[in-house]
């Protein structure tokens, strides 16, 4: 029997209080996940049943980490071999992880690279928080996903909402909703690869909900739900106040920060 969001969140705080998900001591890492677990319970909610999973653009590892302790049989690919500044979350290091599938990992620039993977290799492709970064064209990397899922798997994509309240509200104050454009645009370097320049480090664009349907769409999926993504903040004690004011701004879902998108291939 499928377990409930209730449930699966109440796993994803004990595998973070075992330290399985990545290292406690973190200060950066613990901010992500008070952010982000919300968004990873509802994954692996959708995921259930569905054994082998792509993490496309994986970073940290944690949304990985936690499907693979679900039993999920996970692979991981990023622009770089991230498993030595990660190694708890990708089973390296930390406790014993004997009891969950082993992560593999590939480096591969999703951008313009193949996936190295054959076709039809897996029941579902999670892409978080990933899309923003590109340089070139998101529909070549989408194109790879729909190709490595099975007929009928599954595709989950996360990005910023554009139209967010807080975009909306820095226009509104004169001030730019990207990053710092001294550092990040007038005196960026950019990576080279293949003969192309990427800026990985900053958002080269955020999406609205019609985009990201056009964009799965025109990847070959069907079945397009987009739907804006609640920004809860797992907080405790007394901080559970600040809650209050985010609550208000979920109340009108076209405000919140992100978009998330499910596709069937």
């Amino acid at each position: 029997m499928p377990a409930s969001r209730a449930e699966l969140f109440a796993r994803a705080l004990s595998l973070r209080a075992e330290g399985r998900l990545y290292d406690l001591d973190d200060a950066g890492l613990e901010d992500v996940f008070r952010g982000s677990v919300d968004r990873f319970v509802e994954i692996a909610f959708r995921l259930q049943g569905r054994a082998r999973v792509l993490d496309a653009g994986a970073g940290h590892g944690m949304l990985v980490a936690l499907l693979s302790a679900l039993g999920h049989h996970c692979q991981a690919i990023d622009h770089e071999d991230m498993r030595a500044r990660y190694p708890v979350a990708y089973g390296i290091a930390g406790p014993d992880r004997r009891s969950a599938p082993p992560i593999g990992f590939e480096a591969c620039n999703i951008e313009v690279d193949p996936l190295p993977f054959d076709d039809a290799g897996f029941d579902a492709v999670v892409c978080c928080q990933v899309l923003e970064h590109f340089t070139h064209s998101h529909l070549p990397a989408m194109r790879e996903m729909h190709r490595v899922l099975v007929p009928g798997g599954l595709v989950e994509v996360d990005v910023p909402n554009v139209a967010a309240f807080r975009n909306r509200s820095r226009l509104l104050r004169g001030r730019n909703i990207t990053y710092d454009y001294a550092e990040h645009y007038l005196h960026a370097r950019p990576v080279l690869y293949r003969g192309l320049s990427f800026y990985p480090l900053r958002h080269n664009r955020e999406f609205t909900r019609d985009e990201l349907v056009l964009l799965l769409s025109e990847a070959g999926f069907h079945g397009i739900d987009v739907q804006f993504l609640k920004s809860r903040r797992w907080r405790t004690g007394l901080a559970r106040l600040q809650s209050a004011g985010t609550a208000l701004k979920d109340l009108v879902p076209s405000l919140r920060k992100s978009l998330i998108g499910w596709a069937v291939k």
